[in-house]
């Protein structure tokens, strides 16, 4: 495999000398021989990465998942090709669509064939489990032993259409989360299946520019490479976006459709203090439940995010980002509004790890202080190191990982997190959680997390329970 692989790149990247006088990366490809120049120039263009850095392993074969990463380096070249090496370049993007998928790189070969529909979908069984959450006013997002809920599920069902090569529509719906023990029963509106995607991506400017307008499943706050510790849900918007191998550019304007985002007129802290609907931060009466709040469902944000690829690309390589929202919600006078929020985060690749650290801080309007009462805005510091990488369309690919959370009381605006944790358990917080993936055949993955270690940070609430979460996930 590795040989045909290899044969199409080259003819590729031989379009030009730039790494004609380009260091020899292996230790194992002698000056003599016959592929010697072919390697160095794909090592020099960044296509190949070769075996912890200094073995090229010739006589290996690849597996599909390394075939298709340099498939997808190779794509960021085809600028450079001739007509005849971009149909090679295109035919391997054919063969291996699922993994470039995957790696979320678009296959411009399937995906502009006008009139083409693909329908696409995944299907989840989830365990949650926290033993205090009997404690906790009853939300569907509170599994606990009390209304015997920790199982549910959902499935999603995506229709892509090719409507001409440039614009792709998109629209799917989901169950939501269905809850084994209510027989999937809807208890409210948002149990209903409901649409979480409807949205048109035009590609103009060579496809570095992307214009996106409708609704999104996973708008994660921050960009997909960050945690995604604020939200990670259903989001209405506008938004550009301009990106090359290097560097991305977005930019949008949108609001929430999910969760109380961004505070609300009881928004509770973990501390056991709460701002009122006039801004005053109050202590709970000893026998006050903890309440989730009111909604601010249509919450609108601007936002902005910049991101640098670098050692592999957009495609394979690690990454650094900044980004900011600046939110505003449709009655001003809500307590407990958070005015903005920006964050940075920083995701090396360091051969079979990676690690990933990410910063928020939120503040608050000036004339109100979060909880603790010392400052009118909160951080949360986020570590992750994972090794492996599991990747669904690959059998017995997986990884294992463990990240630190420590979050100030008022961090975790509310509102639906992309972390694996309860919502509800976020904030004022530092834990710590270990997890692993594992493909156990062709789209169908197990994945399992747990935390440990956790203490509430600030004032005299008791340490949350641990939190533990298992789930199998198919995709079709």
């Amino acid at each position: 495999m590795k040989s045909k692989v290899l044969a199409a790149l080259v003819a590729t990247m031989a379009v030009g000398a730039t790494c004609a006088f380009a260091a020899n990366p292996f230790v194992d490809v002698p000056t003599d021989s016959w592929a010697y120049k072919s390697v160095v120039e794909l090592a020099d263009a960044g296509i190949i990465q070769g075996v912890d850095g200094q073995y090229f392993q010739g006589n290996r074969n690849i597996t599909r998942y390394e075939a298709a990463e340099m498939v997808a380096k190779a794509m960021a070249h085809m600028d450079k090709a001739s007509v005849e090496q971009r149909a090679l370049i295109n035919k391997l993007a054919d063969e291996y669509a699922d993994e470039l998928n995957n790696l979320g790189v678009r296959v411009s070969a399937l995906e502009n064939r006008v009139g083409n529909v693909k329908l696409t979908g995944d299907a989840r069984i989830r365990y949650r489990y926290m033993s205090d959450n009997n404690k906790l006013a009853d939300t569907k997002d509170q599994a606990g032993k009390k209304n015997d809920n920790s199982w549910d599920y959902r499935v999603r069902i995506r229709a892509n259409a090719q409507v001409n090569d440039r614009t792709k529509v998109t629209y799917g719906i989901s169950s939501d989360n269905k809850n084994f023990a209510d027989n999937a029963k809807a208890t409210d509106e948002s149990d209903d299946i409901f649409t979480d995607v409807a949205k048109v991506d035009y590609n103009f400017g060579g496809n570095n520019w992307n214009l996106s307008v409708g609704r999104d499943s996973t708008y994660i706050l921050g960009g997909p490479r960050s945690y995604g510790y604020n939200y990670g849900d259903v989001f209405d918007r506008a938004e550009l976006k301009y990106q090359n191998d290097k560097f991305a550019a977005t930019a949008g304007y949108g609001k929430f459709k999910a969760g109380d985002v961004a505070g609300s007129t009881a928004t509770t802290f973990t501390s056991g203090k709460y701002i009122d609907e006039n801004g005053k931060v109050t202590n709970l009466p000893d026998d006050a439940k903890v309440v989730a709040g009111e909604s601010l469902e249509g919450t609108k944000t601007g936002y902005g995010e910049l991101e640098g690829f670098f050692g592999g690309g957009r495609a394979a390589g690690s990454a650094l980002g900044v980004y900011y929202n600046d939110f505003s919600a449709n009655d001003a006078t809500r307590g407990g509004q958070a005015d903005d929020l920006w964050g940075a985060y920083v995701s090396a690749n360091l051969g079979k790890w990676n690690a990933l650290v990410n910063y928020e801080n939120v503040g608050y309007d000036k004339d109100i202080k979060t909880a603790n009462g010392t400052d009118d805005s909160a951080n949360v510091w986020i570590g992750k190191l994972t090794y492996g990488k599991a990747n669904i369309a690959t059998p017995k690919s997986w990884d294992a990982w463990v990240e630190y959370l420590n979050a100030e009381d008022g961090a975790f605006i509310g509102g639906s997190t992309n972390s694996w944790r309860f919502a509800h358990q976020m904030d004022n917080i530092e834990s710590w959680g270990v997890g692993a993936d594992y493909t156990f055949a062709k789209n169908a993955m197990f994945q399992v997390m747990q935390s440990f270690g956790t203490k509430t940070k600030d004032g005299n609430a008791e340490d949350p329970e641990e939190q533990t979460r298992a789930q199998f996930v198919f995709a079709f």
